[in-house]
């Protein structure tokens, strides 16, 4: 069975911190090996492209505007990024 990382406190439903995994409302510490979810696999950089690409509604032209490059490169650089997503989705898991 697949372990996924918890988000909330299985305790008192507070935010969970990574370290092993502490709730600092609570006091409770997880350990164990989880599977990071998909966007934490991804860098920081393409991370902030998919804030930015959603907050300007999926605009290409607005993303091209806001990154100061042309329309035809932020396409590549969304088709790069899709790429690289479809390869984690396929990876098998250990």
């Amino acid at each position: 069975m697949e372990k996924k990382l918890p988000i909330v406190c299985p305790s008192c439903e507070s935010e969970l911190k990574v370290n092993s995994m502490h709730c600092e409302s609570c006091s409770t510490t997880i350990s164990g090996m989880f599977e990071l979810p998909l966007l934490l696999k991804l860098s920081r950089k393409e991370q902030d492209f998919i804030l930015d690409f959603v907050k300007a509604s999926g605009s290409l032209k607005i993303m091209a505007g806001k990154l100061g490059l042309s329309y035809p490169t932020v396409r590549n650089m969304l088709d790069d990024l899709i790429g690289k997503i479809e390869k984690l989705q396929n990876k098998p898991q250990s």
